[in-house]
């Protein structure tokens, strides 16, 4: 995530934003919502991260055409968007970190979840 309200380095770039809490960079994570019920609006929402390093994106292991993940130390915070017409609720999603959903791994055999991994019941 680039950081609008700090100076432009020399070459006309803006620096990583930095979290605020810890002072790790940021990270912006784009999270889709696969249930069919929810608004378009609010199928995709933005997470920030702030890891040690540099995220990277588990394989896709599920049978689904993106990947499940779990997110650790995730916080809603609540904030009033007021550049409508009118001021409203919205959402603001951070954490620390990401990974691969362990649910996302588990499949049903036998009407059992069997974890790939474990390769136990």
């Amino acid at each position: 995530m680039l950081d609008f309200n700090a100076p432009s380095r020399a070459d006309g770039s803006k620096p990583q934003q930095l979290d605020k809490d810890s002072g790790l960079p940021l990270w912006a994570v784009q999270v889709l919502d696969s249930d069919p019920e929810p608004s378009k609006a609010s199928k995709t929402v933005t997470v920030k991260i702030a890891p040690a390093h540099q995220p990277v994106p588990p394989a896709n292991e599920a049978p689904f055409p993106f990947t499940p993940v779990e997110f650790t130390d995730l916080t809603a915070l609540p904030w009033v968007d007021i550049s409508g017409s009118r001021p409203r609720i919205a959402w603001s999603f951070k954490a620390s970190g990401a990974r691969r959903s362990r649910q996302g791994r588990q499949r049903v055999e036998g009407g059992l979840n069997y974890d790939r991994d474990s390769r136990t019941a």
